[in-house]
């Protein structure tokens, strides 16, 4: 297995078993429709936010909290725009 299947296994993981529903909904769609359009460095600063708590993550993603430390970059720029459907 080369680097990039090993962190899309771990970023499919870590999308899809949260342990809040609501985040496990939002941030797996949201893998399952850009895992394979990412490339490899986007790919790893999407596993850094997936790394944070869910709490920050959804505080972060509705705005009730602006200075949490999530990077600013193409990566959390999209998944901020990112809307389940």
């Amino acid at each position: 297995m080369n680097k990039l299947d090993a962190i899309k296994r771990k970023i499919k993981y870590r999308s899809e078993y949260r342990g809040i529903k609501e985040m496990d909904l939002l941030l797996g769609s949201f893998v399952k429709k850009y895992i394979n359009i990412f490339d490899y460095n986007e790919l790893l600063s999407l596993y850094e936010i997936l790394e944070k708590d869910d709490d920050v993550i959804f505080k972060w993603y509705t705005g009730k909290k602006e200075n949490i430390n999530i990077p600013k970059n193409k990566v959390s720029d999209t998944l901020k725009k990112f809307k389940l459907k």
